[in-house]
């Protein structure tokens, strides 16, 4: 089998976990992996759909690549994804460019799925287990971020009920993954290259809840801090009412441990916490963040945040206001609330208007951008060790994460260096200036 195949992965990294997945069965099949999707036979599109920004991206995407059956070599273009899992009928019924579907639990199909299009000569191809399916083990994987870091899920599914997310619906109930699997598949990772693993699931915090025996995320971390090769561990997705005593623990006292945490609270005032049916409250929220940086000197803590949900009124996000600037978080996002049918949340009674939403967002951020300016600057002086990511082109600069920053959604730190260092290299840098949200610093 000679067939050309592009892919295109979006939102977020457990997405892309999956689109690595069906990349290194594909490659296993004999097809070839290309980057031009002008050139591919097969197009696939691996969907996001959990706010109406990231729908509208997938559709868009979908539309953008079908022009290739014209003006291209394309035979086949396939969804997959949340998308595709959520919205299988009308993606059938109504892209007629669309050759197959597959679900969120059936990527393991992909390799059939594709050979089926090729070959179905204008009969459809619909992929679907069921939603509560294990997570599928031992398969190939082609790494698409640097080599020295990876995303590692954990567990699939949530069984969360926030009242605004369409998620269980499109992953179903929360299932984690062997500890045993997954110190095997670090092991595997770091022997070939990688030193950063990130931590990813729905609710990382909730890991082995659902397992026989007393395993946590703690246990987790203990065993993969023991993977010869790996030097940074960094978890995203916390929920702060699961962050346990011994979790901040763990982060303080293991060298392997990014002190770091990325904690999605969503909101700070209790009416819209209850209404979201999140479980910690204005003053448990408060008590958590304190506590950890308590716990934690130099712990960097990143959340986002909903303005806009319904019913949300001024007072609610004065508080919301309030809380940000007395946290100071490190890193910070915005969501504008997005009305998704199916939640409970879409038929909530006093929906906010979209302009609103927007300048509520614009607010936060502008607040969070003179928040973020000040802890950078504080920096300056500092020795910080960082992970070498690549040099600018025709300049002694290199670019460069700390501890602090996760790929992609945190900052960088610019080091200058005239010497030779190579991305995935360790190396103690002296910060030396500052930016609204990066570093500028030297080697030491």
């Amino acid at each position: 089998m000679t067939n050309t195949i592009a892919f295109v992965s979006l939102g977020c990294d457990k997405n892309l976990v999956d689109s690595e997945h069906m990349l290194g069965l594909l490659h296993e099949a004999g097809f070839t992996l290309i980057g031009d999707e002008s050139e591919a036979e097969v197009l696939v599109v691996n969907t996001c759909c959990f706010i109406e920004d990231a729908k509208r991206e997938s559709i868009e995407q979908i539309l953008e690549v079908a022009k290739y059956k014209e003006i291209g070599k394309c035979k086949a273009l396939i969804v997959t994804g949340c998308m595709a899992q959520r919205y299988k009928e009308e993606i059938l019924e109504e892209m007629p460019e669309v050759d197959a579907v597959v679900g969120t639990t059936s990527y393991d199909k992909i390799v059939e799925t594709v050979t089926e299009a090729l070959e179905a000569k204008g009969v459809r191809v619909s992929k679907f287990d069921t939603i509560d399916r294990e997570h599928l083990e031992n398969m190939p994987r082609i790494l698409t971020t640097a080599g020295y870091f990876a995303y590692m899920k954990i567990a699939e599914g949530c069984d969360n009920k926030c009242t605004y997310c369409i998620i269980p619906s499109l992953r179903g109930k929360y299932r984690s993954r062997p500890i045993e699997q997954l110190k095997k598949e670090a092991e595997k990772l770091a022997k070939d290259g990688v030193s950063e693993l990130i931590l990813v699931a729905q609710d990382t915090t909730l890991y082995g809840t659902d397992l026989e025996g007393d395993i946590t995320l703690v246990t987790l971390l203990r065993e993969l801090s023991s993977v010869e090769g790996i030097e940074w561990i960094r978890i995203l997705y916390c929920y702060p009412e699961n962050i346990t005593d011994e979790l901040i623990e763990e982060i303080k006292t293991n060298d392997k441990v990014c002190k770091y945490l990325d904690i999605p609270i969503q909101h700070a005032a209790d009416p819209v916490l209850k209404r979201m049916a999140r479980k910690s409250t204005h003053a448990e929220l408060i008590e958590k963040m304190n506590k950890l940086r308590a716990e934690v000197p130099g712990i960097a803590i990143r959340t986002t945040l909903i303005v806009g949900f319904p019913g949300e009124t001024e007072e609610d996000f004065e508080v919301l206001c309030n809380f940000v600037k007395e946290m100071r978080f490190d890193r910070l996002g915005v969501f504008t609330y997005s009305q998704e049918e199916g939640t409970p949340a879409a038929r909530l009674k006093d929906q906010i208007d979209e302009e609103v939403k927007m300048q509520r967002k614009e607010i936060i951020m502008s607040m969070q951008h003179d928040i973020s300016e000040v802890l950078t600057h504080e920096k300056i002086g500092r020795t910080m060790r960082v992970l070498i990511e690549g040099k600018l082109a025709n300049e002694p600069v290199y670019l460069a994460r700390t501890y602090q920053d996760a790929p992609d959604i945190d900052g960088q730190v610019f080091v200058q260096y005239e010497g030779e260092l190579i991305s995935g290299d360790y190396v103690d840098v002296k910060i030396t200036g500052a930016s609204d949200y990066d570093l500028i610093g030297e080697l030491v």
